[in-house]
């Protein structure tokens, strides 16, 4: 384990309204968030809420529609395994030498993960990577819609990722379009979410001990950290009936930030312990939805867990610390939950 002066130095600072989640209603399994919204944190309610039906196409996290279009789970599923191909063939080739991860994460992360994946790909499609484009969904698609209208689009070509071959084969504006769009949808959460979820696990635990695995270190990360930290279920007729608590106009929002730490579920719940998934298994773990529930699985776990292991292993490898003056994590409300800003420095 890390020296207790190391990380109890810090502290993590949620936003005021994830502070009040975790304040007002840790513990609890169903509770009023809104008028027209009910929060579920019960890992029994939340199962038979999750198992009731699948998502609808405006409630999955990535291929919701896109300016308007309707993604099939089978146009959905090609992509995925588009992009996991691209990432298999990633970490198949050497990595680059002398890797600079010193500086903000997870911004430094980010980068080095879109240049390690999509490296070889045209620059018009990266710059769709770019973290700034999560300001606005309009700042999104405008430079998407340069980039569709520029001259001399890519062409497909052996040394481009899947991806990228995906978005050359397109023809005509709209068509160029729509597939620069799922270029970023697809690949930027994956980088988006690696790169968080490794800042988180430095913030919460470094420095590790030698003998701790990446896996269970994430794991943890996982736990206190979700960066998918709710799960929207819009009204539907079958959530009346498996609990009264909840209306036929209700919309649920349920909670694994909450579950991940429900002292009923968890030994030492606040405390960032890796060594606890030594005897757990994530799969089948009451109340752990780090990647959604058995039933519908996010597709992108098994791109995330191999990717985060590497990136968290390379960090530790470069003996770098989290900046020894950072006291203050801060972690926003936003769709991805995660520390706004980790600083790691090399030791003075």
């Amino acid at each position: 384990m890390p020296p207790p002066s190391a990380t109890r130095a810090r502290t993590t600072v949620f936003a005021p309204r994830l502070a009040a989640l975790i304040g007002d209603h840790l513990g609890r399994d169903v509770f009023r968030l809104e008028p027209d919204t009910v929060g579920v944190a019960g890992h029994e309610i939340a199962d038979r809420i999750l198992a009731a039906r699948r998502a609808t196409e405006t409630e999955r996290p990535t291929f919701k529609p896109l300016h308007g279009r309707s993604i099939s789970r089978s146009e959905a599923s090609a992509v995925t395994r588009t992009i996991g191909n691209d990432v298999r063939e990633a970490l198949a080739r050497p990595l680059p030498g002398n890797v600079n991860l010193t500086g903000p994460w997870p911004l430094t992360g980010h980068n080095f993960l879109r240049d390690l994946i999509l490296g070889q790909d045209p620059r018009r499609l990266r710059v769709l990577m770019s973290r700034t484009l999560e300001l606005t969904p309009k700042l999104t698609w405008s430079v998407i819609t340069v980039g569709a209208a520029l001259p001399g689009r890519p062409r497909p070509h052996p040394r481009l990722t899947g991806l990228a071959n995906r978005a050359a084969q397109a023809r005509g504006y709209q068509e160029r379009r729509y597939a620069m769009g799922m270029y970023r949808r697809a690949a930027a959460p994956v980088c988006f979410t690696v790169s968080t979820l490794v800042a988180n696990a430095l913030w919460l635990g470094a420095p590790f001990d030698d003998g701790m695995s990446n896996r269970n270190i994430i794991l943890e990360s996982l736990r206190l950290l979700p960066p998918s930290w709710n799960i929207l279920r819009n009204a539907s007729p079958e959530y009346p009936a498996i609990d009264a608590r909840i209306g036929e106009r209700d919309d649920v929002l349920l909670l694994p930030l909450l579950s991940h730490r429900d002292p009923a579920l968890w030994d030492d719940p606040d405390a960032f312990r890796p060594e606890r998934w030594d005897r757990l298994d994530p799969d089948t773990t009451p109340g752990y939805l780090p990647f959604g529930h058995v039933s519908e699985r996010c597709w992108g776990r098994h791109m995330v867990m191999p990717l985060a292991e590497l990136l968290l292993d390379l960090v530790r490898g470069s003996d770098l610390v989290v900046d020894p003056g950072q006291r203050i994590g801060r972690v926003p409300l936003l769709g991805l939950l995660g520390v706004e800003e980790v600083r790691l420095t090399r030791p003075r």
